[in-house]
C-alpha cells in the first residue's frame, strides 16, 4: 500500500496542477482503496487470533461449561498434547501484546502515507464536490429544457386542434355557402333553355340538390335558408311547368295515327329524371302525368289489339271442325283435323318467336291460316309489347313489385280482358283439339320466355288463358273417347281387312298429342290418351269380330296395329307407352297369324310334331309306333307339295297386307317357323321308336330345305 501511494505521488500527479481532475481523483482513489483493504485484512487477522485466545481462556470456566468447552477443537488439541493451560494462556497474552506492538509500529511507520492519503482524499472530495455542482447545474438546465419542450408540445397540440376545427368549420361553411348560393347560370338556364338540352338537365339536378338542402336547413331552423327560399321556389315552379309541358306533349304524340309509340317512349326514358323531379317536388303534377299516360296507353293498346285481332280472324281457315267431327263418326272429308302435319312447326323457336302476321298482306295473297297460327301471332305481339311496356313503367315511373304490376294492369287490363272474352267465345264453340292443344303449348312456351326475361306482368294472364284452354281440350278428348266407345261396327260400311279410317284417325291424333306433350308433359293428358287407346283397342277387336274367319280377323288386326305403330313411331319416342303397347299386340297377332297360314298346307305335320313332343316329354313316345301310315303320308306329302305351298303362302301374305315391309316380315317369320317344325319332325323320326321306318330315307335334308326356302323370301 505504501509503495503504491509513493509511486502515485512520485509520478507527479499533483491535485492542484493536473490537467484532468477526474483522472487524478480516480488514481488516488485506487491507491486509497488498496491501502485500506490491507489494513482491514491485518485488523481482521488480529481480531480472529484474539478471539481464539479468548475462547481458549474461557475454556477454564466453571464446571457447568466444562462439557461444552471440552467439545472445542483447541481444547481437544491442548488436552491431546498435554499442554498446561495456564502456561498456554500466558503465552497467548504475550503474543497478543507483541502483535499489538507490531501493529502500532506499522501505523507509526505509515503515518506519513496515511497523512498524505488523507490530503489526497480531501482533494478528491473537493473535486467531486465541484463535479457534483456542475452536474447539478446540468440537471437543472435539462429540467428547464424538458419543461420548455413539454410546454411547446402542448402549444403545438392546441394549435393543431384549433387548425382542424377551423378547417372543419371552413369546410362546412364553404359547403353551406355553395349550397345556398344560386348561380346566375342556373337561373338563366332554367328560365330560358329548352328542356331537351343537356345543360338544362344538369342545372335541374343542381336545383334539385338545392331544394333538398333548403328543406334540410328549414328543419334545422337555419336562418340563412330564408335568404334563398324565394328564388328556389320560383325556379322550381318554372322547371315544373316546362317539364310538365314537355312530357304531356310526348304523351299526346302517342295518339297520332300510325305513330310508332316506342320512339317517344325511348325519348322519355332519356329524360326519366324529369318525372323523378316532379315526384319529389310536385306530386300533383306527377300524378297528372302518370294518369294521362295510363289513360292514353290503355286506349292505344286496346284499339290496336282489337283492330289487329279482328283483322287476323279474316285470314283464318273458313272450314273448321264442328261437334260432329269426332273420331268415331263415319268417314268425312275433314279427316285432317286429326292430323298434325306441318302445324307442329308453330312450336319451333324460329316460328314461335318469328315476326307476327300482317293481316292485309295475307289478304292480298289470299293466304289462310289455322287458328293456332293466328293465336301465336296475336299473343307474341302481346308478349313483345307487354314486356317492353313493363320495363318502361318500371324505369320511367320508378315502380317495382306490386306497384309495377298494378300500374301495368291499369294500362293493359282492358286489353287483356278483351282477349280473354274473345278467346272464351271462340273456345266454347271449338272442336279442333289439336288447335287447342297447340295453343296451350304456345302459352306454356311464352310463359317460359317471360320468366326468362324476369317479367312477371303477364303471369296471371297466362294462367287465365290456360284455365280456358285445358278444360276445353279435355272435353273434346272425352267426346272423341265416347264417340269411339259408342261406335257400331255394322254402321261403318263394307268390311275391309285394310287399316280402318278410325284407327288411322287415332294414330295421327295420338302421335300428334304425344309428340307435342313431350316438352311440357301433362299427366291429365297422358291419362286421357290412355283411355282413348283402350277404346281404340276395343274398337279394333269389335271390328275384327265382324269377319267370319279367324284368318281375316288376324289380317285386319295386324294391318291396323302395324299402321298405328308406324304412325306413332314417326313422332313419338320408341319407349312411349303407346308404342310399346301396340308393339306387343302386333307381335302376338303376327305369331298367331303365322300359325294360321301354316296350318292348311302343313297342319298335319305340325299337329304330329306337337303331339309327339308332348309324348316325348312324358316318355310315352311308343304310343305312336303304330302310326307308320300317318308318318309316311306326312313325309311324302311334305316332300311333294312344300314348294308350291310356300309359294302360294307368300303370294297370299303379300296380297293381304298393305305394308310390304310388314308382309315381308310375316313371310320370313312363317318360313322360319316352318323350318323349326320340320327340324322337330326330323328329331322325332330319329328317335329309336321310328328308326326302323323306311320312309325316313325320303326326308328332305334340313340344310337343303333351308337353302331352298331362302329362294322364296321376297326381296324389296
Amino acid at each position: 500500500m505504501a509503495e503504491g501511494t509513493t509511486a502515485a505521488v512520485g509520478a507527479g500527479l499533483d491535485v492542484n496542477t493536473a490537467g484532468n481532475p477526474t483522472e487524478i481523483a480516480m488514481a488516488y482513489l485506487q491507491d486509497e482503496v488498496t491501502f485500506i483493504c490491507v489494513l482491514i485484512f491485518l485488523n481482521h487477522t488480529v481480531y480472529l487470533r484474539l478471539e481464539q485466545m479468548q475462547h481458549f481462556c474461557s475454556s477454564v470456566s466453571p464446571a457447568v461449561h466444562i462439557q461444552a468447552n471440552l467439545e472445542d477443537d483447541l481444547v481437544k488439541e491442548a488436552l491431546k498434547t498435554g499442554v498446561d493451560l495456564r502456561q498456554y494462556s500466558k503465552q497467548v497474552e504475550a503474543e497478543l501484546q507483541r502483535i499489538e506492538q507490531a501493529s502500532i509500529k506499522d501505523y507509526i511507520k505509515e503515518s506519513q502515507n496515511i497523512a498524505l492519503l488523507h490530503n489526497q482524499i480531501t482533494a478528491c472530495d473537493s473535486i467531486l464536490e465541484r463535479m457534483e455542482g456542475m452536474l447539478s447545474g446540468f440537471q437543472s438546465d435539462l429540467s428547464s429544457i424538458s419543461s420548455e419542450i413539454q410546454t411547446l408540445q402542448q402549444q403545438s397540440v392546441s394549435m393543431n386542434v384549433r387548425l382542424k376545427n377551423r378547417q372543419a368549420v371552413r369546410s362546412h361553411l364553404s359547403q353551406l355557402v355553395d349550397e345556398l348560393v344560386v348561380p346566375g347560370a342556373m337561373i338563366s338556364t332554367i328560365l330560358d333553355s329548352p328542356v331537351t338540352e343537356q345543360e338544362f338537365l344538369e342545372q335541374l339536378h343542381e336545383l334539385n340538390n338545392k331544394i333538398n338542402f333548403a328543406k334540410e336547413l328549414s328543419f334545422r331552423e337555419t336562418l340563412a335558408c330564408s335568404d334563398i327560399q324565394d328564388i328556389v321556389d320560383r325556379l322550381k315552379l318554372k322547371a315544373v311547368s316546362k317539364i310538365r309541358e314537355f312530357i304531356l306533349q310526348k304523351i299526346y304524340s302517342f295518339r297520332k295515327p300510325m305513330t310508332n309509340y316506342q320512339i317517344p317512349q325511348n325519348t322519355l326514358l332519356k329524360y326519366r329524371f324529369f318525372y323523378q323531379f316532379l315526384l319529389a317536388n310536385e306530386r300533383t303534377v306527377a300524378k297528372e302525368i302518370r294518369d294521362e299516360y295510363v289513360d292514353t296507353m290503355s286506349k292505344i293498346y286496346y284499339s290496336y289489339f282489337k283492330s289487329y285481332s279482328g283483322r287476323l280472324l279474316k285470314v283464318q281457315y273458313e272450314e273448321v271442325a264442328d261437334k260432329d267431327d269426332l273420331m268415331g263418326v263415319e268417314d268425312t272429308s275433314r279427316n285432317t283435323i286429326f292430323t298434325l302435319g306441318q302445324r307442329g312447326a308453330i312450336l319451333s323457336p324460329a316460328e314461335l318467336e318469328g315476326p307476327i302476321l300482317v293481316p292485309h298482306t295475307a289478304q292480298r295473297g289470299d293466304s289462310r291460316y289455322p287458328y293456332e297460327t293466328l293465336f301465336r301471332s296475336q299473343h307474341y305481339a302481346l308478349l313483345d309489347n307487354g314486356c317492353r311496356e313493363y320495363l318502361f313503367l318500371s324505369d320511367f315511373f320508378m315502380v317495382a313489385g306490386n306497384s309495377a304490376l298494378d300500374l301495368f294492369n291499369s294500362i293493359m287490363g282492358k286489353t287483356l280482358s278483351m282477349f280473354l272474352k274473345s278467346m272464351s267465345t271462340y273456345v266454347s264453340d271449338c272442336y279442333d283439339s289439336i288447335a287447342i292443344f297447340l295453343c296451350i303449348h304456345i302459352i306454356l312456351r311464352f310463359r317460359a320466355i317471360t320468366a326468362k326475361r324476369n317479367i312477371p306482368a303477364l303471369d296471371k294472364y297466362w294462367e287465365a288463358v290456360l284455365e280456358l284452354l285445358w278444360p276445353r281440350f279435355e272435353l273434346i278428348l272425352e267426346m272423341n273417347i265416347h264417340s269411339i266407345r259408342n261406335t257400331d261396327p255394322q254402321k261403318l260400311g263394307v268390311l275391309d281387312t285394310r287399316p280402318h279410317y278410325i284407327t288411322r284417325r287415332y294414330a295421327e291424333f295420338s302421335s300428334a298429342i304425344v309428340s307435342i306433350n313431350q316438352t311440357f308433359p301433362n299427366e291429365r293428358t297422358n291419362a286421357l290418351l290412355g283411355q282413348l287407346q283402350v277404346e281404340v283397342e276395343n274398337f279394333v277387336l269389335k271390328m275384327a269380330a265382324e269377319f267370319p274367319s279367324r284368318r281375316d280377323q288376324l289380317i285386319f288386326l295386324i294391318n291396323n296395329y302395324d299402321m298405328m305403330l308406324g304412325v306413332l313411331m314417326e313422332r313419338a319416342a320408341d319407349d312411349s307407352k303407346e308404342v310399346e303397347g301396340f308393339q306387343q299386340l302386333l307381335l302376338a297377332r303376327t305369331q298367331e297369324f303365322i300359325e294360321e297360314i301354316l296350318s292348311p298346307p302343313f297342319g298335319g305335320m305340325i299337329a304330329f310334331v306337337k303331339e309327339a313332343e308332348a309324348l316325348m316329354e312324358k316318355g310315352q313316345l311308343d304310343r305312336l309306333k303304330n302310326e307308320e301310315a300317318r308318318i309316311t303320308q306326312l313325309v311324302r306329302g311334305f316332300s311333294s307339295t312344300w314348294k308350291q305351298s310356300v309359294e302360294s303362302m307368300s303370294q297370299d301374305v303379300m296380297r293381304s297386307f298393305t305394308n310390304f315391309k310388314n308382309g315381308t316380315s310375316i313371310i320370313q317369320g312363317a318360313l322360319t317357323q316352318l323350318i323349326q317344325y320340320y327340324h322337330g319332325f326330323h328329331k322325332i323320326l330319329n328317335q329309336p321308336t321310328f328308326r326302323s321306318l323306311a320312309v325316313r330315307s325320303e326326308l328332305i335334308n334340313l340344310h337343303h330345305l333351308m337353302v331352298e326356302v331362302k329362294k322364296h323370301k321376297p326381296n324389296f
